[in-house]
């Protein structure tokens, strides 16, 4: 089994994106570092990569990077950071640094005993408020998937005629009234279940199954979702509350603790509680609905502006799912109006980032247009996260441009009257939408706002950078009439690189054969006075760590003091050679730096750094293939 240095667990509320580009984020972070992580992902389909109880022991820290609950207890004796998926999408490179080399970093004890500072414990298990969020986030997990059973299946039934399930009706159809029940009895669970698994993340499965029967309750006189969700803090903590006054029993009946006293004492001490304490919630849940539902009618440009900018301003984080849940709650009151515009605020911003590629491609990166592409069809089924690395890359303006966007199209969803009965799906669910066509109008008319700022934006910053994405083979190339920067006047690859030291058709049959062609390169060239001096630094370098990158390139370099001065040779094989990389494929072009051992380290440093921007390139990269002479590489590199 492998061995894994550091372990990390992912999860956010909907198990969408969240989950998985944390994954990502924290894996890359690793991989930079020549660290080996396993990530554990607490997704929609369920947990996915689980570690074993061998994995935890030989990991030398664990990161929680998630929203919803995880099971810390099993991590009991490791050093652990506990943050939210944000931070492991924003701040991989930190957490990684933090867990291998931050002393302050705390032991956790399930038990509580930690030895850690006040502050120290803050970290460990993230602050007050987001363990709350976490609780909330856990139960809305959960409950997501009932709604949008529940919300879709009633929205089929109304093909056949709003008033189909009702046997009185003249629209009465057997097939509409099954759907309709089936989908009633999945979104009626939506409150237990919400109240049940806010309590299962608080008091474990004493919390589960006292929050099921409060939830039963809350649902039952009416609080609505915002009876479970008092309901599910109040069933967790009366859990742990029987835990603590319990804690004192024999062991041995420990087995009657879990079976009898917690459920009868914790149901009784919780339900009695929610069934005196439903009548002001249902108060409060009933008023807000209605103050809702009249804004729809008396003031739907303010209503809709709120929750433009609400589900804009995180991208499926806690303000955006509060305008959902919202939605969700409105939805199962038989309110289709409210969730029209809160989907249209979801759809926009992914679809504005497809159009800001589309309008300034240049101001783009290859992938980031990739990525636009690709949220066109995210947006079309209300996936809003794929925006969420464009509004990360310029948060103060960027962000902004994605609420004016969503305000549009929600403003315009509310004025025109237009009800969506499905909690999600985005564009699958047209046919059960009441005016399709105008929906995705008033969606497309707030995405290409959104997306013309954003282009504007994007185009502005890369000229400040004077790094413009633009086709193959002008890459990193700023305007010719711009004067340039400190940083590229000091790291000129053309200075150490020129026609004579670019070979073309190499044929080697090994990594080792390909270093020593280099080194007799290098005295034949006149740069070394000792070609074995040289190829023992070479051998050096790589037994130290690889120089393989990925997709068939190597960075190989050597410094001696037989070396006169720093210079770049690159060399494109015949054939490709075996060499440990990334990817685990084969080297067929090789991009080598000379340095002189005077040389302390500044030079050469930029050097590299100048060419492995060039590389991240993929516009670069497939140039640098097609190149077939000297010239077309020379001019790549200068």
């Amino acid at each position: 089994m492998a061995k894994y240095e550091v372990i990390a667990a992912t999860g956010c509320p909907t198990g969408i994106a969240h989950t998985y580009m944390a994954q990502e984020a924290l894996e890359e972070a690793a991989k930079k570092r020549g660290i080996s992580i396993k990530v554990e992902t607490h997704g929609q389909s369920g947990v996915e990569h689980a570690f074993s109880q061998s994995e935890i022991d030989q990991a030398k820290g664990v990161i929680i990077a998630a929203d919803k609950d995880v099971d810390i207890d099993r991590f009991d004796g490791k050093r652990l950071i506990n943050v939210s998926v944000t931070k492991g999408m924003k701040e991989p490179d930190e957490l990684i640094e933090k867990i291998l080399n931050d002393n302050n970093v705390p032991i956790y004890h399930s038990t509580g005993s930690s030895k850690a500072s006040s502050s120290e414990e803050s970290e460990l298990t993230g602050s007050f408020w987001h363990k709350l969020y976490v609780y909330l986030m856990n139960g809305v997990s959960h409950m997501l998937p009932l709604v949008v059973a529940g919300g879709v299946l009633t929205a089929v039934s109304f093909f056949w005629g709003i008033n189909s399930a009702d046997p009185k009706s003249a629209q009465y159809n057997a097939i509409a009234a099954l759907l309709n029940t089936i989908g009633g009895f999945a979104m009626n669970l939506m409150v237990p279940v919400l109240c049940a698994y806010i309590a299962e993340a608080i008091g474990k499965r004493t919390g589960l199954i006292i929050g099921f029967v409060t939830g039963m309750i809350a649902y039952t006189n009416g609080t609505g979702f915002l009876g479970g969700i008092v309901g599910g803090f109040l069933a967790g903590y009366v859990a742990v509350l029987l835990t603590k006054l319990f804690k004192s029993l024999p062991k041995s009946l420990d087995g009657l603790k879990s079976i009898f006293i917690f459920p009868v004492l914790g149901v009784l001490i919780s339900g009695t509680i929610m069934w005196y304490g439903s009548v002001p919630m249902k108060d409060l849940n009933t008023g807000m609905m209605a103050f809702l539902k009249s804004m729809e009618n008396s003031s739907p440009i303010l209503l809709g502006l709120i929750v433009g900018i609400m589900c804009a301003a995180d991208m499926g984080g806690p303000i955006n799912k509060a305008a959902y849940l919202t939605g969700t709650a409105l939805l199962a009151q038989g309110n289709y109006f409210f969730m029209a515009g809160v989907s249209a605020a979801c759809i926009a911003p992914p679809l504005a980032t497809g159009f800001a590629v589309l309008f300034n491609k240049k101001a783009y990166t290859a992938k980031e247009r990739s990525a636009g592409y690709v949220n066109f069809l995210l947006g079309s089924t209300h996936i809003t996260e794929g925006a969420i690395p464009f509004a990360a890359k310029n948060p103060l303006l960027n962000i902004p441009s994605f609420m004016v966007g969503s305000a549009i199209a929600a403003i315009l969803s509310y004025v025109t009257k237009i009800s969506v009965p499905a909690p999600h799906g985005g564009f699958i669910v047209l046919p059960l939408v009441n005016k399709p066509f105008l929906w995705v109008l008033w969606i497309v008319i707030g995405a290409l706002v959104s997306g013309f700022l954003l282009s504007i934006i994007a185009g502005r910053q890369s000229q400040k950078n004077n790094v413009v994405a633009t086709p193959v083979g002008n890459i990193n190339v700023g305007s010719e009439e711009s004067e340039p920067t400190k940083e590229e006047s000091n790291n000129d690859l053309g200075e150490i690189l020129n026609k004579n030291n670019i070979a073309l058709n190499v044929d080697v049959s090994s990594r080792d054969e390909l270093l020593q062609y280099l080194s007799d390169f290098s005295e034949k060239l006149g740069y070394s006075t000792d070609s074995k001096a040289v190829y023992k630094k070479y051998l050096a370098r790589e037994a130290e760590n690889s120089t393989g990158m990925e997709k068939g390139i190597a960075i190989p370099h050597a410094q001696d003091k037989s070396i006169k001065g720093s210079a770049m040779l690159i060399a494109k094989l015949r054939k490709p050679v075996e060499w440990k990389t990334f990817d685990n494929k084969p080297v067929d072009i090789i991009i080598s730096f000379l340095i002189p051992d005077e040389d302390n380290g500044s030079n050469h440093l930029e050097y590299l750094s100048s060419t492995s921007k060039l590389l991240m390139h993929d516009e670069f990269i497939e140039s640098l293939r097609k190149a077939q002479t000297k010239e077309e590489i020379l001019k790549l590199f200068k």
